[in-house]
């Protein structure tokens, strides 16, 4: 069974750092892209940044460049060849946090094995599964 669990938000002060963590499982993580996205109150759910094949393609959105980076356990990624029980996590590294960034994140499981495609990564029809998400709030 295929199961993201993401965790690390909370409160934090403008300019303040937080890392998520998204743990995958149930499935060979090297075939399938992972996503972060967030959906702050009143607004539509926006991709956030997205990684594939052991860190070598990863995109953001333009708001967070810079201040953002996504990483994998990469370790567990390659045991997650050989097993579909292994677990990985996929990290999201938030620094110089503003109150725009708080919201609700999720990541998300691409629903085609394949390598991210830099046009499409934003679109939640390319995925499908979803963790429940975790709140970041961003306090001026």
């Amino acid at each position: 069974e295929v199961q993201l669990v993401e965790s690390g938000g909370g409160l934090v002060q403008a300019g303040g750092s937080l890392r998520l963590s998204c743990e995958a499982s149930g499935y060979t993580f090297t075939d399938f892209y992972i996503g972060w996205f967030r959906q702050a109150p009143g607004k539509e759910r926006e991709g956030v940044s997205v990684i594939s094949d052991f860190n070598h393609n990863t995109y953001y959105l333009d708001s967070v460049k810079g201040r953002f980076t996504i990483s994998t356990d990469a370790v567990k990624a390659r045991f997650a060849v050989s097993s579909d029980n292994a677990k990985t996590t996929v990290y999201l590294q938030m620094k110089n946090l503003r109150p725009e960034d708080a919201a609700t994140y999720y990541c998300a499981r691409a629903s085609v094995a394949g390598t991210v495609v830099k046009d499409t990564w934003t679109d939640e029809d390319e995925y499908d599964y979803w963790g429940k998400g975790t709140e970041v709030t961003v306090s001026s």
